[in-house]
């Protein structure tokens, strides 16, 4: 007799289920962790079998020993039904939203939302006959004031995109079941080991496993989790769209999982340490970080969220492009790139004012966003003491 893992993984902690989920050794000779599974033709051993439904696997896009690891251990890591896998993150909104709505529907997105879902929202879901409205992530439970009959979907994601707005998502669940309307989070930057999507009424969770579950940037992922009431229609559109991720970044996805809540712990750790330098220099007027008590959404953060990222922004002080663009280029350590959740630290700037249409978006100086990484914290700081040296020097 073989062992097969834990009998109730329920019962274990998130650090230990994160080694167990999704892997049975003893399926694969003893070797700990689930092999590559390259191909696309599934053998039938008979003519029967061919059609019987007893067959696990049938075709390459219907999944292979390598999705299904993953697959299974963000299902069980998520407290979801089932859970999906797509080439990318943007893949895994578009395919959720798609799970969703029907021409001549109507949807709600928060305001705050990753840019490329508003023009997914704006440019797709128009063409086929979906209409889209924006509203104040701060709404909370009174978004039901802008759900019509034929609302089908109500969209947010917390922290916001860049400006970290934190949303009120057990009070919007309530109002949109109330009125039969699916909620769709984007979970990525908590993940659910910070905010267990499905347990605050989440219907169709989004990760983008490029970030912490990767947390190398060495590969593109999404995943989409359901509860049991869209569970069948979430894997009914994937089917339909044959949205498939390759068996090389589910594999790297499983490997990445099995460190995934140490290193998002320490990226926790780390943000924060920053995020209170920041906010103590004169050349910041605000700190956004959901978990420092100035956030306007921290008692939220507080209540719902068990931890947070190293995924926040900074206001800077007013000052003209030119000194925030010296600024970033006098910066070693950190990278101008615009994913995260990787080991390394980067920064970008933004501004969300040409695309917001339900709130508006005036800081008061220029925004930065960053993403800090794995370096030591007193290094971050000696290599952006230089750079605000020269922001200060180039404000005139």
């Amino acid at each position: 007799m073989t062992k097969s893992g834990p009998k109730d993984p329920k019962s274990l902690r998130s650090r230990t289920r994160l080694v167990h989920a999704g892997r049975d050794p003893f399926e694969q000779h003893g070797f700990i962790n689930t092999p590559i599974y390259r191909g696309s033709t599934v053998l039938a051993p008979t003519y029967a079998s061919l059609f019987d439904h007893s067959l696990h696997f049938t075709y390459g896009t219907k999944g292979t020993p390598t999705t299904e690891a993953l697959e299974t251990a963000w299902t069980e890591l998520a407290g979801a039904a089932g859970t999906v896998l797509a080439p990318s993150g943007l893949a895994a909104i578009t395919l959720a939203v798609m799970a969703a709505v029907k021409a001549g529907d109507h949807i709600l997105v928060t305001d705050s939302a990753y840019r490329p879902t508003r023009v997914f929202c704006d440019r797709y879901l128009k063409r086929m006959g979906v209409e889209t409205s924006y509203f104040d992530p701060y709404l909370g439970g009174d978004v039901a004031s802008l759900i019509r009959p034929n609302t089908t979907a109500i969209i947010v994601e917390a922290p916001g995109s860049q400006s970290f707005e934190i949303q009120d998502v057990p009070a919007i669940a309530d109002v949109a079941h109330k009125r039969g309307v699916c909620v769709i989070m984007d979970n990525t930057w908590a993940t659910p080991l910070f905010f267990p999507p499905h347990e605050r009424g989440v219907d169709l969770a989004i990760e983008a496993g490029t970030k912490y579950l990767s947390g190398h940037s060495d590969l593109l992922l999404g995943l989409v989790s359901a509860n049991q009431e869209w569970w069948p229609r979430l894997r009914e559109t994937f089917d339909i769209f044959a949205m498939c991720a390759g068996p090389e970044d589910a594999f790297l996805a499983l490997r990445g999982l099995r460190t995934m809540e140490l290193r998002l712990k320490e990226a926790e750790k780390q943000a924060l340490d920053m995020a209170h330098w920041f906010a103590a220099r004169p050349e910041v007027k605000e700190v956004l970080h959901p978990a420092l008590p100035t956030h306007r959404g921290h008692a939220i953060w507080k209540r719902d969220f068990s931890g947070s990222s190293g995924l926040f922004s900074i206001i800077l002080q007013p000052a003209p492009e030119k000194a925030v663009a010296a600024m970033l280029d006098e910066l070693e350590l950190f990278g101008l790139g615009y994913s995260w959740g990787g080991f390394e630290s980067l920064v970008i700037p933004f501004d969300c004012s040409p695309y917001r249409s339900a709130t508006k978006w005036a800081p008061g100086g220029p925004a930065l966003r960053f993403q800090i990484g794995l370096e030591d914290t007193e290094d971050l700081k000696a290599d952006l003491d230089r750079g605000f040296a020269t922001f200060r020097a180039n404000r005139d």
